[in-house]
């Protein structure tokens, strides 16, 4: 398989010293930097479900047997306390 040519032109002078200094700052040229990006954005990414159940594992593993057993429910306990001192507040009392 041969090796694939791009040519980019009109690229916004901001955007090519952008570039400039952040293959510099990479110590890359700019063809190398430019490579690394598209390679990059253009890499597959993994599905959402896998992100979230890595994330998860990730905080399973941060917090360990500390980690709340019904955060959703005691949440949900707590603006419901919330909206009815809020409520009983602005109601005016008989």
């Amino acid at each position: 398989m041969g090796v694939a040519i791009l040519n980019i032109r009109n690229l916004d002078p901001e955007v090519h010293k952008s570039l400039r200094m952040r293959a510099a700052s990479n110590g890359r040229s700019m063809e190398a930097e430019a490579r690394q990006i598209l390679a990059e954005a253009c890499a597959p990414r993994p599905p959402k479900a896998q992100v979230a159940a890595e994330v998860q594992a990730a905080f399973d593993r941060l917090l360990g047997d500390r980690k709340p057993k019904s955060a959703t429910d005691d949440l949900i306990r707590e603006r419901r306390r919330e909206a009815r001192r809020e409520w009983s507040r602005s109601t005016p009392r008989r």
